[in-house]
């Protein structure tokens, strides 16, 4: 077997990649069409790279047509363009890793940071070097994410839609305003944290109390909600609220943005992404400002509403 958990030098009788353009594929998970993205590999991906520009290495990265469609992808890079094949985190099993050893059999093949789950694998087999994170018999070493590159600090907004109020029969435009916003934000360099107003003492996913709710939302930086609640209790915590009013011709939403003074507010039938992304930016910045002043009348008990009403007519 070649493969051990950590080789310091080729296996024998691999091919002589030295004589060769001097270039790297990088590769993991995120390059298999049934395989998958996550954080902390793409935090690796990045630690990597790090080193092998410092070290001036030419790199390119194989992408998973389902996570980057403009690629490139295994299918369309030319394997004799690499001297050498990388393969970052993740454990070390499986066809998708085998094929790897088959299409790029001139390359010296170095897996770095992953798991070996079993020493006779064939896919563990097949690289010439492999640097394990954690493997049988051996003490672990450090995740390649707890050392990436620090990434600038982006806004944490709270999505919080709803999908049904059916009382407004056919003035309801939430479908369409839901895949509109949603398709708007993921295209937005944002930190997204999918939130709901209805309370569950049995779902853990769900707040209990709203004083639970209120905590999450005045962590955020901003909320984007087609609802009257998620509009008041972002005012009430001071974070900017864009607003949409998901029934034609404005129904509560409207009618409270206006209650409250807040402007940021766009009818179902003016969503797009230009309008979409002008509150952005005034959320961003004027926004945050009035958002603070209104929470901060609501905290000193203006302006009056209809509890006010209330006693008026229950006093003697």
């Amino acid at each position: 077997m070649c493969a051990s958990a950590v080789i310091a030098a080729p296996c024998a009788g691999h091919p002589d990649a030295v004589e060769r353009r001097r270039r790297i594929l990088l590769t993991g998970w995120f390059s298999f069409l049934e395989g998958e993205a996550t954080a902390g590999d793409l935090l690796a991906l990045d630690r990597v790279r790090d080193e092998l520009r410092r070290a001036g290495w030419d790199h390119d990265i194989a992408w998973s047509p389902g996570f980057r469609p403009e690629g490139p992808s295994l299918t369309h890079v030319r394997p004799d363009a690499y001297s050498h094949l990388v393969f970052v985190c993740g454990p070390l099993h499986g066809p998708q890793i085998e094929q790897l050893h088959l299409r790029f059999p001139h390359c010296v093949r170095i897996a770095v940071g992953t798991s070996v789950l079993d020493a006779r694998s064939p896919a563990l087999d097949g690289f010439h070097h492999v640097l394990a994170r954690d493997a049988p018999g051996t003490a672990p070493t450090l995740d390649l994410a707890a050392r990436a590159p620090s990434a600038h600090a982006l806004p944490l907004v709270a999505v919080i839609l709803t999908h049904g109020q059916g009382e407004y029969g056919p003035r309801r435009r939430h479908g369409r305003v839901a895949r509109q916003v949603t398709r708007w934000l993921s295209g937005r360099d944002c930190a997204r944290l999918e939130l709901e107003t209805r309370l569950d003492s049995h779902d853990w996913r769900l707040s209990t109390t709203p004083a639970q709710l209120e905590t999450v939302v005045s962590r955020c930086d901003m909320v984007v909600t087609d609802r009257l609640h998620g509009l008041v209790l972002a005012l009430r915590a001071g974070v900017p609220a864009l607003a949409v009013d998901p029934v034609a011709g404005g129904a509560k939403v409207t009618a409270q943005a206006r209650a409250c003074g807040w402007p940021a507010l766009l009818p179902a039938d003016q969503v797009d992404a230009a309008a979409l992304d002008h509150w952005w930016q005034w959320c961003t910045t004027a926004g945050q400002r009035l958002a603070g002043q209104i929470g901060s009348r609501f905290r000193s008990g203006a302006p009056p509403d209809t509890a006010d009403d209330l006693l008026r007519i229950l006093a003697p």
